[in-house]
């Protein structure tokens, strides 16, 4: 695959290409005969398929595997995490059609606001790994 380097802007919507995969993806399992379900569980098993292969970049990056070396670029670890992030929107559209936007941007909000709130007050969770449960709920 080869993805432009550059500028590319990032307040450009994916959701109308989100869309159109999800019809498109739709309409080829319709016409095999598949149920809404089957169709939603074989995307959301995608998602496992686009996660495992983002793995086997990071391991080719690394060069961990004694039989491969160093078989992936970081550039391509990169490739794979966009195909599983596009796995899942795609997967999140065929479920919720055009709710999907809204959907996402409203567990978006809730998940990051609790997350940016440790930030906020200076919580931090990364402290060693040594460290009791009672010192990290104290802020030891």
């Amino acid at each position: 695959m080869s993805i432009p380097e550059g500028h590319i802007p990032s307040d450009a919507p994916p959701w109308d290409d989100i869309g159109r995969l999800a019809a498109l993806f739709t309409g080829l399992d319709t016409a095999r005969g598949m149920t809404p379900e089957q169709q939603w569980t074989l995307q959301a098993l995608k998602i496992s398929e686009e996660a495992g292969e983002t793995a086997q970049a990071v391991i080719g990056a690394w060069g961990t595997n004694p039989r491969k070396g160093r078989s992936h670029t970081w550039r391509q670890v990169q490739e794979e995490v966009a195909d599983t992030a596009i796995t899942s929107l795609v997967a999140l559209y065929r479920m919720l059609g055009e709710e999907a936007p809204a959907f996402f941007a409203a567990v978006l909000a809730e998940k990051s606001a609790k997350f940016l709130a440790f930030e906020a007050a200076g919580d931090r969770r990364d402290r060693a790994p040594g460290a009791s449960a009672a010192d990290r709920l104290e802020g030891r």
